[in-house]
């Protein structure tokens, strides 16, 4: 399986839709979004990783860098991590949880959840 991301807006916010798989060969594609989003002076970013069926380190060094990078130009970046998701449940969220990072993230529900301010995120 690939990796597949479609980007749109959401008022300020600009979503990136995540499918497929994210890792090693495919993980590279989703940096460059984000960094791109940036170069375009976006900094409000939500990533929707609900269809993720598989995440490895590399998926996660690039969830880790784009939380470093949306940071340093005093930016937001918000997860979509419902606890179910992509068939059974949110791969991305169980790997990040084993890992112990899930709580550097601020994760929601949906992409409604995610785009509204006065939402809370879901917790760790």
């Amino acid at each position: 399986m690939s990796l597949k991301v479609i980007g749109e807006d959401r008022g300020e916010w600009a979503v990136l839709r995540v499918s497929g798989e994210l890792d090693l060969v495919t993980s590279p594609v989703v940096r460059q979004h984000v960094h791109d989003a940036v170069a375009d002076g976006r900094r409000s970013l939500v990533l929707d990783l609900s269809q993720v069926l598989f995440c490895d380190s590399s998926g996660v060094g690039v969830l880790i860098a784009s939380r470093r990078l949306m940071r340093s130009c005093a930016g937001r970046l918000r997860l979509i991590l419902p606890a179910q998701g992509a068939v059974d449940g949110s791969h991305v969220n169980r790997v990040l949880a084993a890992l112990g990072v899930r709580r550097l993230f601020d994760c929601y529900p949906d992409i409604d959840a995610a785009a509204d301010d006065a939402a809370s995120p879901l917790s760790a």
